[in-house]
């Protein structure tokens, strides 16, 4: 079996969203981080060379697969902002309704920027999910 492709790095936080462009992408994402942190209370760790995930949790899958994953994070891509939720979305419909203009994917939201959704409604977003995933698997500081 293999493992995750994207793994926790010691790559710095700050230098990756001070690499953040253009300019008002970069002001989203440090405002994310802040909204992370606060909802979280989890100090953010780089997975992979463009995700800032906030805490962690060990899966063990009935099929033997196993690893470690981002408990909740982000990444400020290119075209849009992928906000992660683990497990996934399914049961937030009443929260997404509030949020404002996005998309989503099975585990990612998608948002162009900051000013097109409600932060508070991403915060109780980001609560629900991580409160989801640890009735799923124990969720821990990273």
């Amino acid at each position: 079996m293999t493992g995750n492709k994207t793994v926790a790095t010691k790559a710095d936080v700050g230098a990756f969203l001070a690499s953040v462009e253009p300019p008002d992408k970069q002001a989203d994402a440090i405002r994310l981080d802040t909204l992370f942190r606060d909802v979280t209370g989890f100090k953010p760790v780089m997975w992979g060379p463009s995700i800032i995930g906030y805490g962690r949790y060990h899966y063990r899958y009935k099929s033997g697969r196993e690893g470690d994953f981002l408990a909740t994070g982000f990444s400020p891509r290119a075209r849009e902002f992928s906000i992660y939720i683990m497990p996934g979305y399914a049961n937030f419909s009443d929260l997404l309704t509030r949020l404002g203009k996005h998309r989503i994917g099975k585990s990612c939201l998608y948002v162009k920027r900051l000013s097109d959704i409600d932060e508070a409604v991403l915060g109780e977003l980001i609560s629900a999910g991580l409160r989801d995933l640890a009735g799923h698997w124990d969720v821990h500081p990273v």
